[in-house]
């Protein structure tokens, strides 16, 4: 069993926990995930570690409420306990040497940026963070993205916040500014991430990608989160989450993550209405 030490809503569907896990603290490098368990009975779930403490032994997750274990696991309390907490797993980001680097972020895809763009600061990269959401009340994180960046980039697409349009308006912005990047490093929606790849293709910047949208089981062993990469199958999971956005087919994969929608939105609203006590 592992302890819950903190518990914190960022925004009205994403959630901040702390979880009591010494090894997996002390461990776990930018761009890994765990898998996780609510209980005896519940399926596992992959989350990206999105901090750790190793003096304090816990490990940081930020997870968005979307299904019905994700839905479960909002139930648990400060206090409260997980019945699995495994890991770390997946390949870290590959980060050594890099001397400038944009890193950009889309919606809960932020939580697994923020921990690669400290990372690359801890290191003395020159960091700029692009950081974009549909509004102002779904921002999370922008503390910390200030701590780890030299620059950050706030975009909403309503312009309730920051400034007004996408994260592409912003990193193009930059480019065409002069700045010159070793690297573009994207983690968010699959639609996001596909148009900052198309974006930086033209520029010819390297460009990393996060593929952690498409996880399910963790494993390897499920398939889901199965993709094309410069024409070769590969697994999110174990052969990621880190691939060359260049090179990735993200039509196919986009298919491929609505094809269970409808079922995981059943499943939510079913396990929500438990909750309430709605039969």
């Amino acid at each position: 069993m592992f302890l819950v030490t903190k518990r914190k809503e960022l925004n009205p569907t994403v959630t901040l926990m702390e979880v009591k896990a010494p090894r997996v603290a002390k461990k776990a490098k930018a761009g890994q995930f765990i898998i996780l368990r609510v209980d005896e009975d519940g399926e596992r779930i992959p989350l990206t570690v999105a901090d750790t403490n190793p003096e304090a032994g816990t490990v940081t997750i930020i997870f968005q409420i979307v299904g019905a274990t994700t839905e479960k696991l909002n139930h648990i309390p400060e206090g409260g306990y997980l019945h699995d907490f495994v890991g770390p797993l997946g390949v870290p980001s590959h980060i050594e040497g890099l001397k400038k680097v944009a890193v950009v972020g889309g919606g809960v895809g932020c939580a697994i940026a923020y921990p690669i763009a400290k990372a690359l600061h801890q290191q003395g990269t020159v960091v700029h963070s692009i950081v974009g959401f549909r509004n102002k009340d779904l921002v999370i994180l922008e503390e910390e993205f200030n701590q780890a960046s030299d620059l950050v980039k706030m975009m909403t697409d309503d312009g309730s916040y920051g400034e007004k349009g996408l994260v592409t308006n912003a990193l193009k912005e930059l480019i065409e500014s002069g700045e010159q990047y070793d690297e573009v490093i994207a983690i968010g929606p699959l639609v996001m991430m596909k148009f900052v790849a198309a974006l930086t293709k033209e520029y010819g910047i390297k460009t990393t990608v996060s593929m952690n949208p498409i996880m399910i089981d963790g494993t390897g062993m499920c398939g889901g989160c199965r993709l094309t990469v410069g024409g070769e199958t590969k697994f999110a999971c174990v052969d990621g989450p880190d691939f060359d956005g260049h090179l990735v087919d993200f039509d196919e994969a986009i298919q491929r993550s609505r094809m269970y929608f409808e079922t995981e939105r059943h499943h939510h609203e079913e396990t929500c209405n438990l909750f309430k006590g709605v039969k």
